[in-house]
């Protein structure tokens, strides 16, 4: 307790705020690129301790808010066949998909089991054998590896009833395309640590070097974020552009080894959707072709995910795409705390545990620490 201790520590918070107001001569927008960090951001009132000069943006930095409407309701249909049980993990299931979310499929009679570890899906398929399992895998690059361990046992012991319905992203190329966009208002990146932790940060010396944005790798406690946002600061008023480790304490400059061999062994890129966002180049990964035995998604094919709509798509009012691209924030949208609320959401971001609209809400009346 005492090491987290010190990074919530007064003294060295405001240390820190001060050092932020000295070398801030300019106006910058500063992206994190981490729902967790959102989270804390909101949760310690980071974004008051800063000049009127700097502005946080938050990015599209939870897997479960970008996840399509599609897979969704895919993994509802899957839900309902006969003799399958549908795992996941609790954020997902008041999640909307088009027309429904796996909460209403579990109310229906549809076998929906909340699991807080994916080898808990493979125990199930293990001592369920007259069962198909399907766990419901939503992830980046940090949370990835484990459902892969999941998939490693299950293909160690030949588990033909265990299965994953894969909704993966990948970071870099989402930040890329913030960057390609035409309009966009970022000017400096604070990039996922606990991510860094396993990619390492090779795939970000690109994106700096060519979109000239710096790229600190940073934390999630208050000091964290807020020496993340000073080295950031410093790059910005020299004009620099370089990735910058504020992290070492968890994050190496060449990742987690072990961990990348197993998404290399399992895993190859591919074209992805990011609700709200759009279809990215590389964005995301799926199974290959030698584990295709493993993949809900063939094993249990929806002929037109269309036709399970029915009523229209999640309402158009939601601009949670935008705030994730940096375009707005979660105060320009009318809906906030009064139609979109966690009970009713009308966007995953409202929803999710590591959604920015969900962080706004929660500690909206949080004090300062």
């Amino acid at each position: 307790m005492q090491y987290t201790d010190d990074y919530r520590n007064k003294d060295r918070i405001q240390t820190l705020v001060r050092a932020i107001q000295k070398e801030t001569v300019h106006s910058w927008k500063i992206m994190e690129i981490c729902g967790g960090q959102t989270h804390a951001i909101a949760r310690y009132r980071i974004e008051e301790m800063l000049p009127a000069t700097i502005c946080l943006l938050h990015g599209p930095g939870c897997p479960v808010c970008v996840t399509p409407e599609e897979i969704i309701d895919h993994a509802i249909a899957i839900a309902r066949k006969p003799n399958v049980i549908l795992t996941s993990f609790g954020d997902m299931m008041r999640v909307p998909g088009s027309y429904s979310d796996l909460l209403q499929a579990k109310a229906q009679g549809a076998d929906v089991r909340i699991l807080y570890s994916p080898l808990d899906a493979v125990e199930l398929a293990a001592t369920h054998p007259e069962k198909e399992i399907v766990f419901f895998a939503v992830g980046f690059e940090t949370t990835i590896p484990v459902h892969l361990m999941a998939l490693k046992e299950a293909v160690r012991h030949g588990l033909k009833n265990f299965s994953l319905l894969c909704s993966f992203f990948a970071v870099p190329p989402a930040i890329e395309m913030i960057l390609s966009q035409p309009d966009n208002k970022v000017d400096g990146f604070l990039t996922a640590g606990h991510v860094c932790a396993i990619t390492g940060n090779e795939a970000y010396y690109r994106l700096a070097a060519d979109y000239r944005k710096p790229m600190v790798v940073t934390g999630f406690e208050p000091a964290d974020l807020l020496y993340g946002i000073y080295k950031c600061i410093l790059q910005l008023e020299k004009g620099e552009a370089k990735v910058e480790n504020a992290y070492k304490r968890a994050v190496s400059e060449t990742g987690n080894r072990e961990a990348k061999n197993l998404m290399e062994t399992f895993l190859e890129p591919v074209e992805r959707e990011w609700r709200g966002i759009g279809t990215i180049p590389a964005g995301g990964f799926s199974l290959r072709e030698k584990y295709a035995a493993f993949d809900a998604a063939l094993k249990f094919p929806v002929a037109n995910n269309s036709l399970l709509r029915e009523k229209e798509k999640t309402d158009i009012r939601c601009i949670a795409g935008e705030i994730m691209k940096g375009n707005r924030q979660v105060t320009d949208c009318a809906y906030f705390g009064s139609v979109c609320k966690p009970a009713h959401p009308l966007g995953a971001p409202m929803v999710s545990a590591e959604g920015v609209c969900a962080a706004y809400y929660n500690y909206n009346y949080q004090t300062v620490i």
